[in-house]
């Protein structure tokens, strides 16, 4: 059974007093004059600087409503200390629609160490502090006060994350749902705009926000028990996956979750291809008319192995085409989550890119810089979604698998678009990528196969049969994107995904020819099986075999180019000893990272189950299950760390005393097969040891030798004095990206 969607852009739309878009949507009564308006329907609450462009969710949700017809109004990152700045705008006629921003407000407020960090790329003037913590939360229950009976709807990557019980890293918790928390009418999760237009319409047409129910894509409270109808049945989630003894037990998820390859290429049997059709749709349609109930907030709070089989359960219902209703008990009251939303088509899409923004900072910010818009001002977002499935990622959690990607004209005449208005321009755009750069148009080649699939990655333990890998139409638009008049450079500056890049050796040589500025970014993330498997993540011998053709494709076209590796520290499954031979890997091949990255639990991301449970729902989950140890005490995650930064003097009493303490003193030394010296480095005063080469008026937060990479050559950066061997990759992944909304 296909469910069929509305397009958004094909509602009538609202008659408003002026025709034609707003330069900008209002963020102050003024504004709302100068347009005509007495009042707004829709009030959009940001935790971010309100920039209209495409790469932000606000300003997206605001224009694709706007299109209907809506008068939308934004408050941008209000003092959250009183209800005052709640009211700039008045009352809305519809409701108030609350994000907390493009990123979790917990990830852009602490490190991965839980301290407080000294910027915000998402406030003028790079400012912290700007947003609360858990800001959704403060910002609806805010609304509430400031108009109270007025309709709330959150939103965002907050929202989606913790639209269920969750581990909070930075509680150390299981914390409730958002929705209870927050006292909103409705939670909007995953790429909004086909659930936020229905709705904005149908409480336009009289409808009462409390009786629509059948959104796909949003959650709500309920009694305890509720259904839509009296046809529809409930399943224990645990019928699906018992979370008791490990024993041999049906598949619960026949047939949806055999293999694609064998769904798509079963030889027939003892039953014809239409019987088994058959079965299959009135499996489908059974799944629209059921709903899987989690154990409750209160059981999993309290228990890590129930944990566990909700999150497994909870990811095997994720797929669109035939995922079913999930409800947790909350207290006496239900949390009922609606399957996920269906993706956007091209023309969906393209409608939706294509609109009239401003691609500027609103004008009240008064040309101060904003870090964030600077990152992303000269970049294209080509696509959304990601089938890669990486266990510490949430991509897939809130984008989707599939992907859903924009036409090549949409894509070049928004290049024109940055060419000829955005101020500043130079010639050189600086990305055409997404959650990853080379997943443009990629997918499912069996639409019934992609329909019933239950995995979790098409691309791991390894590239699903039926995944279309032809990089023809990414290669295409590159071609045509550089040869737009006004255009010096296309500059890729998304992930690229290196086990699908290598099935296209021509992509490669594309990339490196013409799209490489001298570094690229790339994500083995770890070196060893054991590890790889948590994250699902390719083996490294796909790296080197990248490598190799980029090497090759570099020389070829007289370039000195670079990979910038991407690993993390202290991931679920690593254990010291990985950390070790990560470590001999890095300056075997002479790779001396900068800034790493130490694992970061985020709320419903698989690896965030691994570190809060210890157990792995990637596998049916029981109390004998496979025990994943986890870097926990802030001493051992500070040595795997110290393990990547083997090279940093300051980690080298760490390193020894661990060699020592492990029998492995035979890599202490100065040998090429070494990992850290033996003499030690002359003591430096703590307070010393950036004021002897700060400059006057230098920060004392800047430690010398750091962040140096955009200044500095590639082959200045090179390790051991050997051409080719880049040694000052670095990174600081702050949580999300920017483009994806996260």
């Amino acid at each position: 059974m296909t469910v069929v969607a509305k397009n958004i852009f094909s509602y009538v739309s609202r008659k408003v007093k002026r025709a034609g878009a707003a330069p900008f949507l209002p963020m102050s009564k003024k504004e709302m004059e100068t347009l005509g308006w007495d009042a707004c329907d829709i009030i959009i609450v940001s935790g971010d600087a309100y920039i209209d462009h495409p790469s932000f969710g606000a300003a997206i949700i605001g224009r694709v409503l706007e299109a209907q017809g809506f008068k939308v109004g934004i408050i941008a990152q209000p003092d959250w200390k009183s209800v005052h700045d709640f009211r700039t705008l008045g009352r809305p006629k519809l409701y108030f629609g609350v994000t907390s921003g493009n990123m979790d407000s917990m990830v852009n407020r602490y490190t991965a160490e839980r301290k407080i960090r000294s910027d915000d790329a998402y406030t003028p003037g790079g400012v912290a502090g700007k947003r609360p913590d858990r800001a959704l939360l403060v910002y609806a229950q805010r609304v509430k006060e400031a108009y109270p009976g007025i309709p709330v709807v959150i939103g965002s990557i907050e929202a989606s994350l913790r639209r269920v019980a969750h581990y909070d890293y930075w509680s150390d918790k299981v914390r409730r749902s958002v929705l209870p928390d927050s006292k909103a009418d409705l939670l909007v999760y995953g790429n909004a705009e086909r659930a936020i237009v229905e709705l904005s319409h149908r409480l336009a047409a009289g409808e009462k926000i409390e009786s629509i129910r059948d959104l796909r894509g949003t959650a709500f409270m309920v009694p305890k028990g509720w259904k839509p109808a009296e046809e529809w049945s409930e399943v224990d989630s645990s019928r699906l996956d018992t979370p008791g003894p490990v024993r041999k037990h049906p598949n619960p998820y026949y047939p949806e979750q055999e293999p694609c390859q064998a769904i798509a290429g079963r030889q027939k049997s003892d039953t014809t291809q239409a019987v088994r059709e058959s079965r299959i749709s009135l499996r489908l349609k059974a799944n629209g008319q059921s709903v899987v109930r989690l154990p409750s907030f209160e059981q999993v709070k309290d228990d890590p192995v129930l944990y566990a089989h909700a999150s497994r359960v909870m990811h095997l219902e994720s797929n669109p085409g035939n995922a079913r209703a999930l409800v947790q008990a909350h207290g006496e009251r239900d949390v009922w989550l609606n399957p996920p939303p269906l993706p956007l088509t091209m023309e969906e899409m393209d409608g939706v890119y294509g609109l009239p923004y401003a691609r500027a900072p609103h004008p009240a910010y008064r040309g101060e810089r904003i870090p964030a818009w600077e990152m992303i001002r000269f970049s294209v977002n080509i696509m959304r979604g990601c089938f890669g499935g990486c266990t510490f990622c949430s991509i897939t959690e809130h984008e989707g698998r599939i992907i859903q990607s924009r036409s090549e004209p949409s894509i070049l005449r928004e290049i024109e678009e940055i060419r000829d208005h955005v101020e500043g321009f130079t010639g050189v755009i600086s990305d055409l990528g997404g959650p990853s750069a080379n997943m443009y148009r990629l997918g499912c080649k069996n639409e019934k196969a992609q329909q019933v699939c239950r995995r979790l990655s098409c691309v791991y333990p390894e590239i699903c049969k039926n995944l279309d890998t032809d990089h023809g139409k990414l290669i295409s638009l590159y071609r045509k994107a550089r040869a737009l008049p006004g255009i010096r450079k296309i500059l890729i500056g998304s992930g690229v995904r290196y086990d699908l890049a290598v099935r296209s050796p021509e992509y490669i040589r594309e990339l490196v020819t013409h799209h490489v500025g001298g570094l690229l970014k790339i994500a083995p993330e770890h070196t060893e099986p054991n590890v790889l498997s948590k994250m699902m993540k390719p083996g490294i011998g796909t790296y080197d075999a990248f490598k190799k053709l980029f090497d090759r494709y570099s020389r070829e076209a007289g370039k000195e180019q670079y990979l910038v590796p991407y690993f993390i520290a202290a991931h679920p499954g690593a254990t010291d000893e990985d950390m070790l031979n990560l470590a001999l890997w890095l300056k075997k091949n002479r790779f001396r990272p900068d800034q790493v990255q130490t694992f970061m639990p985020t709320p419903m991301a698989i690896a965030s189950t691994m570190y809060h449970t210890g157990k792995n729902p990637l596998e049916p989950v029981s109390r004998d299950s496979e025990r994943v140890e986890t870097a926990k005490k802030g001493q051992v995650r500070r040595l795997h760390k110290a393990f990547l930064r083997y090279h940093d003097p300051e980690n080298w009493q760490l390193l020894r005393e661990w060699l020592r303490r492990h029998g492995r003193s035979d890599l202490i030394g100065n040998g090429p097969g070494q990992l850290v010296p033996a003499w030690k480095s002359a003591p430096v005063p703590l307070m010393d040891r950036f004021a002897s080469s700060r400059k006057p008026g230098q920060s004392k937060r800047a430690e010398p030798g750091k962040n140096k990479l955009a200044a500095q050559s590639p082959r200045a950066q090179q390790g051991d004095g050997k051409k080719g061997q880049f040694a000052g990759a670095s990174r600081h992944r702050k949580g999300f990206s920017v483009r994806s909304g996260r």
